[in-house]
């Protein structure tokens, strides 16, 4: 079922290319809404790949906006997030 979802810390371009990069495999095509704050992903998600799915962008430093984190999960997502982002930006060069 295709279904949007709102994630922190998606800054621009490298990072959406980021998302749409990592979760290809696992959920498809991925749309990133840049024009709304919170930033908003659609994609295809089983009820089953919902853990997958959250797991995935906590990884990436792009978490759901409904995740409840700790002061350091935030700091720790907040810290990939910006290494997520210029990775998304250098394949964005390629």
């Amino acid at each position: 079922m295709k279904q949007t979802f709102e994630v922190k810390n998606v800054k621009c371009g490298g990072c959406a290319g980021t998302l749409k990069k990592a979760l290809a495999q696992d959920f498809g095509e991925v749309e990133v809404n840049l024009e709304v704050e919170p930033r908003k992903i659609t994609l295809e998600v089983e009820e089953g790949q919902m853990e997958v799915l959250k797991l995935k962008l906590r990884s990436l430093g792009y978490p759901l906006t409904t995740d409840e984190l700790s002061t350091f999960q935030t700091v720790g997502t907040t810290a990939k997030s910006f290494v997520s982002c210029a990775i998304g930006k250098m394949d964005e060069k390629k």
